[in-house]
């Protein structure tokens, strides 16, 4: 099978009331489609069995799905385009995906009563905790949670309840096929439904089986139980017992791994802010460990050895890991905090300075603007400053982050959007789910290759142009549609020499995470003059108080680097009369 939709599987338009029905059939079609040999025997059955109940039913079950929890008020369940819920819940009940009288802990027990029944309810327990029955429902928890542990069915909490709780029993086989279909859970059916199917129009792009983010089970299980470990952290377990659970993942799944060692460093922030810094230490040195570990984490468990007096063991690391990044491994955010690191460790071990390195000087302005140029936005310097220097023969851009961003993605949009085992995996990926890994640029070298050298042969020009018109308002993970206009790329590509995009789009692609921020505010197009001097300057703004950020100077470095016009205008406001 290789194609962008299964074909039995159709959208719905958001003003059918049974949409948000119709695009969970479609999720499972896909997810029977392409990854039935990784579902289990109940999962299969769920398949089938949801596809002939009657409709009434079905769409009260996807209705409990998109809420939130297992647990729900039998009350609460109405909904117009269903009618009477009564009947259909009968039949999920019938089917084994409703427990009509769930046994409740106190802690759900509060999430679903208000203060008025909680009071009626625990009338009894609250009086022999000496609770006036005024008391709020914070203090009747806090007083009663510790004496009533054992859960309990609703007529046994509150016999004379008028309403009834049920639970969705099947709330954990439809994250499971959540997860198949997304690749991840950060995605629920409401975000699936009303802003990826309605709203946005997504690049097609062929599917093979060795495309899916899941080729065995045993992953799809890693997955679940690193989610569940991570909700259990937020719940306030401790980080050591939690470590000991991790599954194993093999490192040549890098995606999996790779989301094992972002757990692995959340451990350690957990532990060292509980004073666990031995724990701290070992969870970031692993977290860190290898091609695909977390850069902070690395810095992390340096600047905890620093803090522990593991100076020398510091220094050792420190100077391994800049040595490594000088060798072509690594990049500029982390070799940034190295160079940070390493003079304080040289002084406390009692070692000679090394020559500081000197901070490219770039050029800087002042500008004292008008009061009446804020007017309250976020970006109101930046706009004040666009509209203080603009002429109409060197027009001034408020750019940030979407120009050369927008650029790189218009040239590179086969590369980016390239059908690579794990990259799209279903019909509604705003970019490739692989983009921020470290081996992204790798597994595309060549693809990125043959973009980029567009640049050397002149084609570069009609092959952006050509994009922007065939692509435009595709969901990119690059470009911003509402700011890269036709005008704006015209009067890019007569400014910027080719091999200054050269420049910027090999500096994104050695981090596109870190790269693709921190780009100047502004640019400005400059008319034609004598010689070869570049037709525009990039322009970072700062006005009172702010300051430049670690990104934003290594941009700077890297414009003076290679002579590309940068300037910093500083910007402060004329007093008020």
């Amino acid at each position: 099978m290789n194609s962008a939709f299964p074909p039995s599987a159709v959208t719905a338009p958001l003003d059918d009331p049974f949409y948000y029905l119709v695009n969970f059939r479609f999720v499972l079609e896909w997810v029977a489609e392409r990854h039935g040999d990784l579902l289990n025997e109940t999962e299969r059955d769920f398949i089938i069995g949801f596809a002939v109940l009657p409709r009434p039913t079905q769409a009260l079950l996807v209705r409990m799905v998109m809420r939130k929890g297992e647990h729900f008020r039998q009350a609460k369940l109405a909904y117009a385009e269903i009618g009477d819920t009564s009947a259909a819940l009968a039949s999920l009940v019938e089917a084994g995906w409703v427990d009509p009288d769930p046994v409740l802990s106190l802690e759900v027990l509060f999430r679903q009563l208000r203060l008025k029944e909680l009071r009626n309810a625990l009338a009894g327990e609250s009086a022999a905790a000496g609770l006036t029955s005024t008391a709020g429902k914070a203090q009747l928890h806090e007083a009663l949670s510790p004496r009533l542990t054992e859960p309990r069915r609703l007529t046994d909490w509150w016999p004379s309840a008028a309403d009834r709780i049920v639970r969705l029993t099947v709330m954990a086989t439809c994250d499971r096929l959540r997860l198949m279909f997304f690749g991840n859970l950060r995605q629920d059916w409401s975000e699936f439904v009303l802003a990826e199917l309605g709203l946005q129009r997504f690049e097609r792009v062929p599917f093979a089986s060795s495309s899916r983010v899941f080729q065995h089970r045993h992953e799809v299980d890693a997955y679940l139980a690193m989610h569940r470990l991570r909700e259990r952290l937020e719940e306030g377990e401790a980080s050591v017992s939690l470590h000991a659970e991790l599954p194993d993942i093999p490192p040549d799944n890098a995606w999996l791994y790779g989301r094992r060692n972002r757990l692995l460093y959340q451990l350690g922030r957990e532990a060292e802010r509980a004073g666990q810094l031995d724990a701290a230490v070992a969870l970031y040195a692993e977290a860190g460990h290898g091609e695909t570990g977390e850069r902070e984490a690395r810095i992390r468990h340096l600047r905890l050895l620093e803090r522990c007096g593991e100076h020398a063991r510091a220094h050792t690391l420190a100077e391994r890991a800049l040595g490594t990044i000088a060798d072509g491994s690594g990049d500029d955010a982390e070799a940034q905090a190295l160079e940070r690191l390493l003079p304080r460790l040289r002084r406390r071990l009692g070692r000679p300075a090394l020559p500081r390195a000197v901070e490219p000087v770039t050029e800087r302005w002042s500008l004292c603007l008008p009061s009446l140029g804020r007017d309250g936005t976020a970006c109101c310097v930046e706009l004040a400053v666009r509209d203080y220097l603009s002429r109409e023969r060197a027009p001034v851009h408020y750019v940030e982050n979407t120009l050369l961003t927008g650029l790189f993605g218009l040239l590179c949009w086969e590369a980016v959007f390239a059908p690579l085992p794990g990259a799209f995996f279903h019909p509604f990926h705003s970019g490739p789910a692989d983009l921020y890994r470290e081996d992204f640029v790798k597994r595309r070298r060549e693809r990125f290759a043959a973009c980029l050298g567009k640049l050397a042969d002149g084609s570069y020009r009609e092959a952006i142009r050509a994009t922007w018109r065939e692509k435009y308002g595709l969901v990119s993970p690059f470009v911003s549609w509402g700011v890269l206009n036709e005008s704006l790329i015209d009067q890019a590509l007569d400014g910027l020499p080719a091999e200054h995009l050269q420049l910027c789009f090999e500096r994104l692609l050695s981090d596109l995470k870190a790269n693709r921020a921190g780009l100047p505010d502004l640019i400005q197009f400059l008319p034609q003059a004598g010689g070869v001097a570049p037709r525009y300057r990039f322009i970072e703004v700062k006005g009172p108080g702010d300051r430049l950020q670690d990104n934003q100077r290594r941009w700077l470095a890297f414009f003076h680097r290679h002579a590309m016009p940068a300037v910093v205008c500083h910007v402060t406001w004329q007093a008020e009369p």
